[in-house]
């Protein structure tokens, strides 16, 4: 993967994040959100170094507010990991790399 995190979209989401065959992290942000940009490095480093176990996606919630809203993400930045169609477990804030990696420690099978 080339660094850049795929997008997807509230007409691509049931395709790419719940009907996949592996847990997909989703992170809710917008543009001018700067806790989401200040994560975004860390987030691409998980999905690069994890790439078998888990996808990580982007969902810009300003362009796709319905998906946003039918998930209820009130605040960004807003990690969701969804595993067979539901969310298994949300993580809200900016959190360091290694904070993250802990909470997706159940999915990577660490």
């Amino acid at each position: 993967m080339s660094g850049a995190l795929k997008n997807v979209t509230d007409a691509s989401f049931e395709e790419d994040v719940l009907k996949s065959d592996k847990p997909v992290l989703v992170d809710f942000w917008a543009a001018w959100c700067g806790p989401c940009r200040q994560i975004a490095p860390s987030l691409e480093k998980i999905a690069e170094e994890q790439a078998g176990k888990i996808e990580i996606v982007k969902l810009n919630i300003d362009e796709n507010p319905a998906t946003a809203a039918k998930y209820g993400v009130m605040s960004i930045p807003t990690l969701n990991v969804y595993q067979n169609g539901e969310v298994a477990k949300t993580i809200v804030g900016a959190k360091p790399k290694a904070a993250i990696e802990r909470d997706l420690e159940e999915f990577l099978g660490q």
